[in-house]
């Protein structure tokens, strides 16, 4: 993307900014994006003069590409969001001034179509987005039966919201919103020379394997502020299209000539020794859920991520229906095989074999729960069935 960077309130300061979003490059068909001060005090009066002085400038071509860029390129909200993010860094530094940064996300994304709105909390300037999605570790408030998320509560971690007292900022925005979905289909295409190999090993059966995978660490930026949502949009994430072709290949070649139950088993195995376990709280100092190519990516990882990891890979080689198994402090996957393995689970009629991904105190083999959980109730919280 290029943009002219242009000084306070319009006047062109002559200094040209490209702006490389994940390789594509977006030629933006006005002079220059107009940069319009702001320098409080925060409220409501001056949010809205604002808001009536960028409106006077000549966005819309800016709005147009945006939109031109997303319609050619379908890239989900999340996603979307980051090229937003990308746009209003360029025009107005976020170090500069954050109210400002905040408000050009705030008009940049209502212009393109959502449904944005704002909150003040004290000296706190909240940005929140309309979303259906269940979103479990980031504040939301409700308006006319509709959820609103926080976008930026990250920048303002110790802020306690559920007890602070906010305060919309009403703003009158013409115009079709939609609401922001959470859920990734696709990553970018991301460049050959954004990955790095990482060297996975694990032994099955006596044999030593070594998996090369490569991943790139734009995931780590593209999800940095992703929020804990429900387990379906973590665990339907799709593999980059590098991290793809470098590992399953490489696992469909370690298991031709297995039967199914040996497969899984080996991708079971690869899922629970491949990977050093840590807790959330110790990883990152927070609950986060992580998606396949994330747990390829860290060095280490707990129950959940290795469920997704392990789900999407039998998803992917087998597709065979699957069930994740919650329980008050474990997660785990049970698979439908043709007849079942070990002390089967009913669900729907059919009869599932856990396929524990997760290292246990005993080696644990298809059909086989640990000890410690042979007694305690779970929760079916995904079930997938293949088309």
């Amino acid at each position: 993307m290029f943009i002219y960077v242009s000084g306070v309130d319009g006047k062109p300061s002559g200094q040209r900014a490209s702006l490389d979003f994940y390789g594509d490059t977006i030629a933006l068909p006005c002079e220059y994006l107009a940069v319009v001060d702001y320098t409080g005090p925060l409220s409501d009066e001056s949010i809205r003069e604002f808001y009536e002085r960028i409106s006077a400038t000549d966005y819309q071509p800016v709005v147009e590409q945006l939109l031109a860029y997303k319609k050619k390129n379908k890239p989900d909200d999340w996603l979307f969001y980051q090229l937003i993010r990308k746009t209003a860094e360029t025009a107005s530094p976020k170090a500069d001034n954050y109210y400002r940064y905040t408000l050009y996300k705030w008009f940049l994304l209502n212009k393109t179509g959502y449904d944005a709105n704002l909150c003040l909390a004290g000296d706190k300037l909240m940005f929140y987005v309309q979303s259906n999605d269940n979103i479990y570790d980031i504040p939301y408030h409700t308006e006319n039966g509709k959820q609103y998320v926080c976008l930026n509560y990250h920048d303002y971690v110790s802020i306690d919201i559920v007890n602070h007292k906010l305060h919309k900022v009403e703003v009158d925005i013409p115009g079709i919103k939609t609401s922001f979905s959470y859920k990734l289909t696709h990553m970018p295409n991301f460049a050959a020379g954004d990955y790095k190999e990482k060297d996975l090993e694990f032994n099955y059966r006596d044999v030593e394997y070594r998996i090369k995978v490569k991943t790139s660490d734009k995931v780590k930026t593209i999800l940095a502020n992703y929020p804990v949502t429900d387990y379906r949009s973590y665990f339907d994430m799709p593999l980059s299209k590098g991290t793809y072709a470098s590992l399953i290949p490489q696992l469909k070649e370690n298991i031709h000539g297995m039967n199914v139950r040996d497969g899984v088993d080996y991708l079971m195995r690869f899922t629970r020794y491949a990977f050093a376990y840590e807790a959330d709280q110790d990883n990152f100092g927070k609950e986060k859920h992580l998606s396949a190519e994330q747990t390829l990516l860290y060095d280490h990882s707990d129950c959940e991520d290795r469920a997704a990891l392990f789900y999407y890979l039998v998803k992917e080689i087998y597709n065979l229906p699957m069930i994740v198994l919650a329980y008050p402090h474990h997660l785990t996957i049970a698979v439908k095989f043709d007849k079942p393995i070990g002390k089967a689970i009913d669900y729907n009629g059919s009869k599932y074999s856990v396929c524990e991904p997760t290292p246990q105190r005993q080696d644990l083999p298809i059909g086989k729960v640990s000890h410690e959980l042979r007694n305690v109730d779970y929760e079916i919280v995904l079930a997938y069935e293949p088309n």
